[in-house]
């Protein structure tokens, strides 16, 4: 065996499927010892190999299980065992004969629930595990002692096998497909441990294939789904296009792992700006929260660990370049940052960013706040469908009301005007039938200015314009 050649290929292996050395090397011990079985070995035996990395020296061994009694089954259970398996056979060529015969006659497929059953029964009534024995494979507990001190039940002894290097092509076939199946299963494993790891991150790749409205994006070592709901509303992708999106769920499937992404996660909004705003990549800005509507509109709430650093510039940037980069990235998602605050009332005001509140009323125990704002600010800071102040509940995690300065104060005279009417009428009334007694008196000219009067009175107040949101 050429060594020099040999260890290369093992690190080139290695580097190229992104497994350790450590890894390959186990795989090519595994087919040299299903090789050494395929030629030498005997029926139920478990072979072992080792190999020297350095010296190229092959040893090899036989496991052998320690079972005691228990463990074993009896000749009367293999001889039941073997005639409840005949049975079961005849059982199955008999109903597989009647099925042929209904398929000729019907031209229906029959259906077998017998097989499930069965299983339910097992499943019921769990027998213990029992094996047969193979002295090939097992030693019993006394003569397990007899070659090692202290051994136990479930221990595994082993014992050298006379060494040979020379394989037929039938051996040599097998090692080649026992290395291919395990360094494909060492790649999947490797593969999802890496991105398994990489949950929550900011991944970069090329979309590879579209079907349907599912993205298939090329990640380099893997393939990630990016499905239609965590794609941004109206964003359209195409072949070669390079997308960043964040790692969602990354599952375990035969075929290899599965990675899901997602571009309508607020969480992507955070990665983004961890890659454009240094004072957060170390630490001295920091982003509190996030309310998100992908493809819409983004509030972020932000804050400093030092006095003369302003997060909120921090994230805007000179001339606003480096928000101006993340709204370019989430195809012109409108971006509003504000600075957080502990005073729930600040940083509710702070949320409804960009009005002006003049006000902030707070009750902790329903965790509501009312906000006054100006009535020209009203519009503004309920937002387009209410889109504003709905992210800005999020945000905070506060339910807002937002009432109009003007409004708030009809609502004292209205309060005022529920108090005069509960109060007693009848001096009113006394002085309304004196004015109408007057009235006529004086010939009745002054029948329109009751009119007037009267419909100033029964003329409906100004109807309020409010909108709550729940957080």
């Amino acid at each position: 065996m050429d060594l020099k050649n040999f260890a290369q290929a093992i690190q080139q292996l290695s580097e190229e499927k992104g497994i350790s050395k450590d890894r390959v090397l186990e795989t090519i011990e595994m087919a040299i010892a299903a090789a050494y079985k395929k030629d030498y070995g005997k029926k139920g035996q478990i072979v072992k190999a080792k190999m020297n990395p350095d010296t190229g020296e092959l040893t090899f061994t036989q496991i052998k299980i320690v079972v005691d009694e228990s463990m074993i089954k009896s000749e009367e259970e293999i001889k039941a065992e073997e005639e409840e398996r005949a049975k079961k056979l005849a059982e199955a060529a008999e109903e597989a004969t009647k099925e042929t015969e209904e398929r000729k006659t019907s031209g229906k497929i029959p259906r077998r629930e017998r097989p499930q059953k069965e299983e339910e029964e097992e499943l019921e009534n769990p027998e213990e595990k029992k094996v047969r024995f193979n002295p090939e494979k097992h030693l019993m507990i006394d003569e397990a002692k007899k070659t090692k001190k202290g051994a136990s039940v479930g221990d595994e002894l082993e014992f050298p096998l006379e060494t040979h290097s020379d394989f037929g092509r039938i051996a040599s076939q097998t090692a080649k497909q026992v290395i291919i199946q395990r360094i494909r299963e060492a790649e999947r494993e490797a593969v999802f441990e890496e991105y398994k790891n990489k949950e929550g991150e900011l991944v970069s790749g090329i979309v590879q294939r579209i079907e349907g409205r599912t993205i298939y994006v090329d990640l380099g070592r893997g393939i990630g789904v990016l499905p239609p709901e965590e794609q941004i509303p109206g964003e359209r992708y195409r072949l070669g296009e390079r997308v960043k999106a964040v790692i969602t769920v990354v599952e375990s499937n035969p075929k290899g792992p599965g990675i899901f992404l997602s571009r309508s996660h607020p969480r992507l909004i955070k990665k983004l700006f961890e890659i454009e705003v240094p004072e957060i990549a170390s630490g001295t800005v920091e982003i509190k929260a996030i309310a998100r509507e992908a493809g819409s509109r983004t509030k972020i709430a932000v804050d400093s660990k030092e006095d003369n650093i302003d997060p909120v510039g921090s994230l805007v940037g000179q001339k606003g370049v480096r928000v101006t980069t993340v709204i370019n990235e989430l195809g012109g998602e409108k971006i509003d940052i504000i600075e957080w605050a502990d005073d729930p009332a600040r940083l509710v005001a702070n949320a409804l960013s960009p009005a002006k509140v003049i006000e902030v009323q707070i009750s902790e125990h329903k965790k509501e706040a009312r906000a006054i704002v100006p009535e020209d600010q009203l519009s503004l800071a309920i937002g387009k469908g209410g889109q504003n102040v709905r992210l800005a509940a999020k945000l905070t995690g506060w339910g807002i009301d937002i009432r109009a300065h003007k409004t708030a104060g009809a609502e004292k005279e209205a309060d005022k005007e529920t108090d005069e009417e509960t109060a007693p009428k009848e001096p009113e009334e006394k002085s309304e039938m004196r004015t109408g007694e007057a009235a006529e008196e004086s010939g009745g000219t002054s029948d329109k200015e009751p009119t007037e009067e009267k419909k100033a009175e029964t003329k409906p107040k100004k109807e309020k314009k409010t909108k709550k949101a729940k957080k």
